[in-house]
């Protein structure tokens, strides 16, 4: 199971137990 988010054009791939840090402009 993952959820991607897409922001400003790119794409992140999120999967369970991972920690993602996204930097909104």
């Amino acid at each position: 199971m993952y959820a991607v988010i897409e922001t400003g054009g790119e794409q992140y791939r999120v999967k369970n137990g991972d920690e993602v840090f996204i930097e909104k402009l």
